[in-house]
């Protein structure tokens, strides 16, 4: 995990470390959650934004941080599987709402069924306290997040 101490302020530092860790631990989980549903990782994150409700393709792209074509090509390719379908949108008449198939459903249950998502052995080796003091500093930044 590289650190740029030269540049930024202390929590853009901290930052930097949180996500470089992420980063660094998260490559083997997304190796299994391949090898478990048999798709590419990018096509794993469309379905698993599909899974609290239907979504259009521009908001489908904005969440991937994909662009449109992208997103097309990926959601072509998940339904060509069964794992999605186009449905009209009921007040645009010209967008379409992408859904998760019972098939996609499926899949990914089977996916949080099969695949562990343990913390690192350096998150779960912090002491009770460590952990709540982490716990509150995490809830307190989801609470300002849009």
């Amino acid at each position: 995990m590289s650190r740029h101490p030269t540049s930024g302020s202390e929590a853009d530092h901290l930052w930097q470390m949180l996500v470089g860790l992420v980063w660094e631990t998260r490559g083997e989980w997304r190796r299994q959650v391949s090898e478990v549903t048999g798709l590419p990782f990018s096509r794993v994150r469309v379905l698993r934004r599909l899974i609290d409700a239907p979504v259009t393709l521009k908001q489908l792209a904005d969440m991937t941080s994909s662009d449109a074509p992208a997103t097309t090509v990926a959601v072509n390719d998940l339904e060509d599987r069964g794992l999605v379908q186009r449905q009209p949108h009921p007040d645009n008449r010209r967008a379409k709402l992408v859904s998760l198939t019972p098939a996609g459903r499926k899949l990914i249950e089977l996916m949080h069924r099969t695949v562990r998502d343990d913390a690192p052995a350096a998150v779960q080796q912090l002491s009770d306290t460590d952990l709540a003091h982490l716990r509150r500093i995490l809830e307190k930044i989801q609470r300002h997040e849009p």
